[in-house]
C-alpha cells in the first residue's frame, strides 16, 4: 500500500530543532523496551474500565510482549509501513498495545474518539484510506461493530474490522493469541527492518470538528516527543509519579500526557474510561496519583467532589488544566479544595501543550493567565496584517516551534505556517510583558456589536462568578440594527434559579461596560460539547440565530 501521509517538513526546520537539541531521534518503543528490560514488572498501566469491576494491570514487560504479538497479526494482514490504521477505543490498555505494535511495523496511528459516529467516520476513514479499523465490542451500550460493517459498505478500501471483545479470526483477543504463538515460534528481529525514523509521520489526530471539515493533524516522534519531555522537566514528573487520565486518549490530551509521557518517565499511568468524579477521587487516592490532566469540566467536577467529601484527595500535586479558557474563580476554588497546583494551559492538537502556568507562580500569573511558553516553542500576537503588537494588546495569537506539526493530511494548503514558521492558531490572545499569555477569544468567535467587539472570554469570566452558574457559553445572534447581540447560555447549579436582569444587575456591580452585556438568557441544562470537554459554540449559533432581537438594549435600573 502507498504512502498516504506526506508531511511538510523542510530540512532547515529539521537542522535547526535537532542542532537546538529540541529534536532528540527518539522513539516511544526506545522507552519502552527500556523499561521492559531494565524493570519488567513495573507497572505501566491500570485500567478502570466500565468492562470489570476490577482494575487490569499492565506491566512493562507485558505491555512490551503484548504490543510485539500484535505487531506480528497486523503484518499478516498486511499492515505496511507509512499505513494509516484507524482505532477508535475509549481508555482501554489496547488502545497502548495497538499504538506501540504500529510504531513497531512502522505504520501510522489514527485514533479516532468514541463518540464519532457513521457521519463523521466515513469522512475520516475515506481521508485517511485506512483498511483496517479496530472497534471495541460495546462501549457506552452502543453497538461499534454493526457501525462499522455500514461504513464498509461505502468505504472500498476498508478491508478488515477488528474488534475488542469481539468473536472470530479478527477479534482483538485472537489477533493477540497468534501473534503470541508467532513469536514463540520464529527468531527475535523481525522488526528490524521495518525501524521508524523519528522524522516518520506516526499519529493523525483529527481536530474535533468544532467547525467545519475535520483536519487529519499529522506528528512525527520528535515533535510528539518535544511536547512532553519539557511538560515533566517543568512539572519536576519523574519514575515515581503515577498519572490519571480520564480525558479521552485519543485525544492529544489523553495520547501525549496520559500515554506517552508516562512511557516515556516509566512511571504509571491510569485509564479511567467513565468520567466519573467519585470514582476518580478514589482512584487518586488507591494509585497515589501524583498528577492528571483535563479539560475545565474534570476540574470542575473533581472540586465539587472534594468539596463534598470536606478535604482534598490524599497525593494529588499537578492538576493541569486546558482545552478553554478556565474560569479564574475556578482555579482559585481548585487550588483551596484540592490542595494541589492547577496549572492553566493552552495548546492544541496541532502542537500539545505550547504554554502552561509555572508551579511557583503567583497569584496574579497562576490565576489570571494561560501560562507562558515551555521550552522549545515561542508565541507572538500580531495584527490582521502580521505586525507584531505590544504588550496586553488583544491581537492574533501565533506560535512556532519544536511541537508544531507536520501538516494537514492531504490538505497542505492549510497548513497556515508562514516563511518565517509562525502558525496561526486561530485565537485571539494578550501577551503580557513578562511573556504570559492570556486567551481571549477566538478569530471566528468574536461578537460585532454595533461595530464593537465584545470580548466574550472577559464576559463569560464575570458571568461564571455569579454564585447561581455552573458554566457559560456566551455566542452572538443576528440583529437587524447592531449586526449582533450577545446571548449567554447558562447551566445553573443545582437549586437556584436566574433571571436576566438578576444577571445584568450582577455584571454591572462588577463593572462591566454595559455595551457587553448579553441581551438574552438561556438557561439550559447541559451545553454541547467534544468529548475532551470544549464547549461546540458552533451548535449554540446555530440555536442562537433562531432568537430574533427588536433592536432594544436591556434596561437595569
Amino acid at each position: 500500500m502507498a504512502k498516504v501521509a506526506d508531511p511538510i517538513l523542510p530540512v532547515e526546520r529539521i537542522q535547526a530543532m535537532k542542532a537546538a537539541g529540541f529534536w532528540r531521534d527518539r522513539l516511544l518503543l526506545d522507552d519502552v523496551d527500556r523499561w521492559a528490560k531494565e524493570a519488567p514488572e513495573r507497572v505501566a498501566v491500570v485500567n478502570y474500565s466500565s468492562r470489570s469491576s476490577h482494575p487490569h494491570v499492565i506491566t512493562y514487560g507485558e505491555l512490551a510482549r503484548l504490543s510485539a504479538a500484535m505487531a506480528r497479526s497486523l503484518a499478516e494482514l498486511g499492515v505496511e509501513a507509512g499505513e494509516i490504521v484507524s482505532y477508535q477505543s475509549p481508555n482501554w490498555w489496547e488502545f497502548a498495545v495497538l499504538h506501540l505494535a504500529l510504531l513497531r511495523l512502522g505504520a501510522i496511528s489514527n485514533p479516532l474518539m468514541p463518540i464519532f459516529r457513521e457521519r463523521e467516520l466515513e469522512f475520516m476513514l475515506k481521508l485517511a484510506e485506512s483498511r483496517i479499523f479496530v472497534v471495541p465490542h460495546r462501549f457506552r451500550n452502543f453497538d461499534y461493530p454493526a457501525m462499522a460493517q455500514a461504513l464498509r459498505a461505502r468505504l472500498p478500501a476498508l478491508e478488515h474490522v477488528v474488534v475488542v471483545g469481539g468473536e472470530g479470526e479478527l477479534s482483538f483477543e485472537r489477533l493477540l493469541a497468534r501473534g503470541k504463538a508467532l513469536e514463540r515460534s520464529e527468531p527475535s528481529g523481525y522488526f528490524t527492518a521495518r525501524t521508524l525514523s523519528a522524522d516518520d509521520v506516526i499519529q493523525l489526530m483529527y481536530t474535533s470538528g468544532t467547525t467545519g471539515e475535520p483536519k487529519g493533524v499529522m506528528h512525527t516522534s520528535n515533535t510528539l516527543f518535544s511536547a512532553i519531555i519539557p511538560m515533566a522537566r517543568r512539572f519536576s514528573l519523574g519514575g515515581n509519579d503515577a498519572v490519571l487520565m480520564s480525558s479521552p486518549i485519543a485525544h492529544q490530551t489523553g495520547f501525549l500526557y496520559g500515554m506517552m509521557m508516562p512511557f516515556h518517565l516509566g512511571c504509571k499511568t491510569v485509564f479511567q474510561d467513565i468520567w466519573d468524579p467519585r470514582q476518580a477521587f478514589e482512584i487518586i487516592e488507591a494509585e497515589r496519583v501524583t498528577f492528571t490532566m483535563g479539560a475545565t469540566p474534570f476540574l470542575s467536577d473533581l472540586t465539587d467532589e472534594a468539596v463534598r467529601r470536606g478535604r482534598p484527595p490524599c497525593s494529588l500535586r499537578v492538576f493541569v488544566s486546558a482545552g478553554a479558557p478556565i474560569p479564574r474563580a475556578l482555579v482559585r476554588r481548585a487550588t483551596q479544595a484540592l490542595d494541589a497546583r492547577i496549572i492553566s494551559a493552552w495548546g492544541m492538537t496541532e502542537n500539545g501543550a505550547v504554554t502552561t502556568t509555572l508551579a511557583d507562580d503567583p497569584d496574579e500569573k497562576a490565576f489570571e493567565t494561560d501560562g507562558c511558553p515551555i521550552d522549545g516553542m515561542e508565541i507572538c500576537v500580531t495584527d490582521e496584517h502580521g505586525r507584531w503588537l505590544a504588550p496586553n494588546v488583544e491581537g492574533r495569537l501565533k506560535v512556532r516551534g519544536a511541537s508544531n506539526f507536520v501538516g494537514y493530511l492531504k490538505r497542505p494548503q492549510w497548513y497556515g505556517v508562514d516563511a518565517d514558521g509562525w502558525f496561526d492558531t486561530g485565537d485571539l490572545a494578550r501577551i503580557d510583558s513578562d511573556g504570559y499569555v492570556r486567551i481571549t477569544g477566538r478569530v471566528k468567535d468574536i461578537i460585532i456589536r454595533g461595530g464593537e467587539n465584545v470580548p466574550v472570554v472577559e464576559v463569560e469570566q464575570l458571568i461564571y462568578q455569579h454564585p447561581s452558574v455552573l458554566e457559560v457559553a456566551v455566542v452572538g445572534m443576528p440583529d437587524a440594527r447592531l449586526g449582533e447581540r450577545a446571548c449567554a447560555f447558562v447551566v445553573l447549579r443545582q437549586g437556584t434559579s436566574l433571571t436576566l436582569e438578576e444577571l445584568l444587575n450582577f455584571l454591572k456591580e462588577k463593572g462591566l461596560a454595559r455595551n457587553y452585556w448579553p441581551e438574552r438568557l438561556e438557561v439550559v441544562e447541559s451545553l454541547p460539547k467534544t468529548a475532551s470537554g470544549k464547549i461546540q459554540k458552533v451548535v449554540l449559533r446555530e440555536i442562537a440565530k433562531r432568537f430574533g432581537t427588536n433592536g432594544a438594549s436591556p434596561q437595569v435600573k
